[in-house]
């Protein structure tokens, strides 16, 4: 180099730069970018084999998949012949009278009109729902026992609205005895009713 003119050495170093350049300009430009673009061929490669995968199990267990949508179909089923179904309210009225029998100091003789509308006890849920108020007298400790055993012996009743008070002083009667009115809700079996 020491040899070659200031002005040729200068073109040479030129040179040398532009090269350089260009060298780092097509690895970072082309090279760089094909790299990349295989680096994401390869992650979307992995995404779709982990896909097949899955469906793989999926259709290796489609026959335990299918036995366990039988047990749950029949199970739902199952619940669906404890809904309110037919004449909602001579329905409603027989399950209640029906269940009371035991509960000596429960007197019911206020039952409203039923009322079908959309559940309120769950969003978004596929059944409707029937609304029965009804009332009368009893003791405390005998109206909490019922509605404790309504609500177990019946999953699908809620009671709510519950409102108590002192039952008013007749002749003979006891002074113990609460007046008491709540709403009984069932779900309605879907279908014709």
């Amino acid at each position: 180099m020491k040899k070659l003119s200031k002005e040729k050495r200068d073109q040479f170093i030129l040179v040398l730069l532009v090269i350089a350049g260009g060298a780092a300009g097509l690895w970072f430009g082309l090279i760089n970018f094909q790299k990349g673009h295989l680096r994401q061929l390869e992650a979307d490669k992995q995404t779709a084999q982990n896909t097949l995968d899955s469906w793989d199990r999926l259709i290796k267990n489609a026959d335990h998949i299918e036995a366990d949508l039988a047990v749950a179909s029949k199970k739902l089923a199952d619940q669906e012949e404890d809904m309110a179904s037919g004449d909602l309210y001579l329905w409603l009225v027989k399950n209640i009278r029906t269940f009371k029998v035991p509960y000596k100091s429960l007197d019911i003789p206020q039952l409203g009109q039923p009322e079908v509308k959309e559940t309120t006890l769950l969003p978004k849920f596929p059944y409707k729902q029937v609304t029965l108020t009804i009332g009368g007298t009893s003791y405390f400790h005998d109206l909490g026992k019922f509605i404790a055993d309504f609500e177990n012996q019946f999953p699908l009743f809620r009671v709510v609205n519950l409102e108590m008070e002192p039952a008013p002083a007749v002749a003979g009667t006891e002074r113990e005895k609460l007046s008491f009115k709540m709403d009984v809700i069932a779900l309605v079996k879907p279908g014709p009713s």
